[in-house]
């Protein structure tokens, strides 16, 4: 009598796939300190099923919902750039105005989409970086006679939220 689970010399084995429930690996990484679009991004990602870090050098309202967790990080001004950079993955979304640490977030693999919906790419991002070292050239020798970036507005508004939608879809695909 063959010992149990063996069915015989040479006889193929039949394994049981077993039942997996997935968990998410997607994770939204928002550098929050001067982040516009919080509350969508909020929404989107319970929609998903995507947990979200909220990363601040400052304590802020967050909503209660186990998907979404505060990090205040101490230290100085780069650290909730720092913060965001060393766990940025592939499997990471990363919400941010913030050129450079898109550069960082981007070389880490990561997709990162800013604050207005246009995502940085790796295509896009040496040119964003260049037109921001001229316009802080432009800004330091102009005695205050040039403005900051352009209001948010709606369009803004919306279009970061169908670009955070698409791309977690496209990743929740890949994973």
């Amino acid at each position: 009598m063959p010992l149990s689970g063996h069915q015989g010399a040479g006889a193929p084995r039949r394994i049981r796939p077993q039942k997996v429930t997935p968990i998410s690996v997607l994770t939204i990484l928002v550098d929050a300190d001067a982040c516009p679009v919080k509350e969508e991004i909020y929404r989107v990602a319970q929609r998903h099923k995507v947990p979200v870090k909220v990363v601040s050098n400052s304590p802020f309202r967050i909503p209660d919902n186990p998907l979404v967790a505060r990090v205040v990080v101490d230290g100085g001004f780069d650290a909730a750039d720092d913060w965001i950079a060393e766990r940025a993955t592939s499997a990471s979304v990363v919400i941010t105005a913030d050129i450079l640490l898109a550069d960082r977030c981007l070389k880490a693999g990561a997709t990162v989409i800013g604050n207005n919906g246009k995502p940085f790419t790796q295509g896009s991002i040496g040119g964003a970086i260049a037109t921001r070292a001229i316009m802080a050239d432009l800004r330091a020798g102009a005695d205050g006679l040039t403005g900051g970036p352009a209001p948010f507005s709606k369009a803004d508004r919306s279009r970061f939220l169908q670009e955070l939608d698409t791309t977690l879809v496209k990743l929740s695909r890949r994973i």
